[in-house]
């Protein structure tokens, strides 16, 4: 017998409401809390700790505007290349890529979205910004450590109330599976949506934050998110359905998986680079 939880998708709407005929999702809703998070966080961070991330309001809300529309064209484009089994039509018809109407011309919202893609289009938007102002990369680098991982947890439960993204399915001797796990399509399925947002968000803020603390080099709390975050969604990938699509590759991982992998890569690289220089300096 399934509880309340288990059935949960067949009582929930994804859509929270409609303007003028157009559907406003409790994920769109949620993406936008994530932002205001993020945003409320870095505010926060830049005026209890001047000395460390000296940086101006204005500057800081300049920089969030960059950032987001470096996400939102390469979380987009970054889905298309690595995920959608449409990609080649999406790049000979550019303009389609961010049509929110189907072929019937029934308003459906932009859907797919890849978060290693996002962190592409976030760091060449930052490098960029960065640059423009004359500031130190590492300086928003570490800021954006601390600001986004409870931003994340929002964007998690967003993929949640709008019933994608969803789990492996439940073994039938795994009980706490079992109690957690949400109908999807009557198949039992691990809510990994909501594993993630722990994992994902809360673990690694956690972690960054202890990590504030002790760790005072500039350019070391991005490399602490980078690496705690690839590690997260490495382990979280465990409970998550990988893209149809997709599948798995070599050793039977996700391409989550092996993208966490490149991301942790790339974070080792940057601390041995972080290294380097501060030796340099103290020689």
């Amino acid at each position: 017998m399934y509880s309340q939880w288990n059935q949960i998708y067949s009582a929930f709407n994804p859509v929270a409401f409609e303007i003028f005929g157009i559907s406003v999702h409790w994920y769109g809703i949620a993406y936008v809390l994530s932002l205001l998070v993020a945003l409320y966080m870095a505010k926060r961070v830049i005026k209890k700790d001047p000395k460390r991330f000296p940086i101006s309001n204005k500057n800081l809300e300049s920089y969030f505007i960059w950032v987001e529309i470096g996400v939102i064209l390469g979380a987009r484009i970054g889905y298309i290349a690595i995920y959608d089994p449409h990609s080649l039509y999406y790049f000979t018809h550019p303009w389609q890529i961010f049509n929110p109407f189907d072929a019937q011309g029934d308003f459906v919202g932009i859907r797919g979205m890849s978060y290693h893609g996002a962190l592409v289009g976030f760091l060449v938007a930052s490098i960029l910004f960065a640059y423009k102002k004359h500031q130190n990369f590492l300086l928003y680098m570490d800021l954006v450590a601390i600001s986004v991982p409870l931003g994340y947890v929002f964007g998690r439960i967003g993929n949640f109330l709008n019933q994608e993204l969803y789990g492996r399915p439940v073994p039938a001797d795994a009980v706490w599976g079992q109690k957690i796990g949400i109908l999807v399509g009557g198949v039992l399925r691990y809510p990994s949506q909501l594993i993630e947002a722990f994992l994902e968000g809360i673990v690694v803020f956690i972690i960054v934050m202890i990590a504030k603390k002790m760790l005072k080099t500039q350019g070391m709390l991005i490399v602490v998110y980078g690496i705690s975050y690839a590690f997260m969604r490495f382990v979280a990938e465990f409970w998550r359905e990988s893209d149809p699509q997709m599948g798995h590759y070599i050793f039977g991982l996700s391409m989550g998986q092996i993208l966490s992998v490149v991301m942790m890569g790339v974070s080792l690289g940057l601390l041995f680079y972080i290294k380097k220089q501060k030796g340099q300096k103290n020689v």
